[in-house]
């Protein structure tokens, strides 16, 4: 039997490694279109000239991204080769183009409110799955580091991202004292609940509107799309301000009361008792830290409505006992309390830290579970397989 041969188009993706790692422990030969990773300018004009010398010269199984680009869409459209696109962030604004509803199409997403949303479009090539981790590659690196190194990642809290202030675009928004008091109450109501993200629809196409009017730079959609604003300033303006006040907010009450390491580029000068150690590296520095610290925060981005963040999986990948926000999702994949630990509310944060920090074995073996089930239902290669034969069904 012929070999299965595939490519994968780039664009600096931290997942692209672990894919491809996987796809050739899986028996695949894989081939890469890297381009856009070193040049940032690349228009789509460009990455279909590129994008066209391989598919000229090779016989592909399928085409594969790391998010969606509507230009390979219509190129897999015209060569009629699949194209999996697996979604790892939120909004990813792409989907909302035409080309989602191409018949080649296998999108992947992550968050089942999106798969709600996108799967109407095309039934039978959009898809829900949960994320995934490298635990070959974690393991390994895990293994080989010296006690030494293990010892410079030691933390009782330790908390790896962004405040999200400096990249926040709702801090642009120039908005009327009328409108800046209902994104404000919104706001707040937003960050006492967990778990259902009711942005969107309490907002109205006039809001929209008027919000990204009041927005310099603000996003507009490009030709060829199903024009959503109420989404855009939900998901990519006031979830992220929600996420933002939720971050800052937590992180301060637990700086106050624990040893808590920020690995960020953020500004922390508002959190005089946090140690801020600077930007993580992913593969370097990342699977320590997680397995190393008694207590890993994770604080998902609100919007991602209802799925569950890489960072839960990066984190179990690496035994690492976790403590993460509560999402509609996590109960289907994992067994809280056994495998993970979750809080609705920043007030229960302290309690939670004071009780598992004062019961090591109890954390231990949550995050002993939660590892031996990330391991066996959640690595990169049960996700592809698992990817491959969706895709191909039928």
């Amino acid at each position: 039997m012929d070999e299965m041969r595939v490519l994968i188009y780039r664009y600096g993706s931290i997942c692209e490694d672990d894919v491809i790692d996987s796809l050739k422990r899986l028996g695949i030969k894989v081939d890469e279109e890297r381009a856009e990773i070193y040049n940032k300018e690349l228009t789509p004009s460009d990455g279909l000239a590129l994008m066209r010398k391989w598919v000229d010269k090779n016989n592909y199984a399928f085409i594969f991204t790391i998010n969606f680009f509507p230009w390979i869409a219509e190129l897999c459209q015209i060569i009629k080769v699949r194209y999996i696109s697996l979604i790892v962030d939120s909004p990813v604004l792409e989907l909302y183009s035409n080309s989602i509803k191409r018949e080649y199409n296998r999108v992947f997403l992550f968050d089942e409110e999106l798969y709600k949303e996108f799967s109407p479009k095309n039934p039978s090539g959009v898809f829900h799955l949960p994320l995934c981790a490298n635990t070959e590659r974690t393991d390994k690196f895990i293994a080989q580091a010296s006690p030494v190194l293990r010892q410079k990642y030691k933390s009782q809290i330790s908390f790896v991202g962004s405040t999200y202030q400096e990249k926040c675009p709702y801090n642009r928004a120039k908005l009327s004292d009328y409108d800046r008091g209902f994104c404000n109450g919104l706001i707040e109501a937003q960050l006492g609940v967990y778990g259902y993200n009711f942005i969107e629809e309490h907002i109205s196409d006039e809001f929209a509107a008027r919000f990204l009017d009041s927005t310099p730079g603000s996003y507009r959609f490009p030709e060829n799309c199903d024009e959503n604003y109420r989404a855009v300033v939900a998901q990519l303006y006031i979830s992220v301000k929600v996420a933002e006040q939720e971050r800052l907010r937590a992180l301060k009450l637990l700086s106050d009361n624990f040893e808590v390491d920020f690995y960020t580029g953020s500004d922390t000068s508002g959190m005089p008792n946090i140690r801020n150690r600077g930007f993580a590296k992913s593969h370097e520095e990342m699977p320590l830290i997680f397995h190393e610290s008694k207590i890993n925060l994770n604080i998902t981005a609100k919007s991602i409505r209802s799925g569950i963040s890489l960072r839960v999986f990066d984190v179990l990948g690496c035994g690492g006992f976790l403590l993460t926000n509560y999402q509609k999702e996590i109960g289907e994949y994992f067994e809280i309390g056994k495998d993970l630990v979750t809080y609705d509310s920043i007030d229960s944060l302290k309690e939670i830290c004071q009780y598992y920090l004062a019961h090591d074995d109890e954390r231990e073996e949550i995050a002993r579970h939660g590892y031996e089930t990330v391991k066996k239902y959640h690595t990169y290669d049960v996700r592809m397989l698992q990817i491959i034969d969706a895709a191909f069904k039928n």
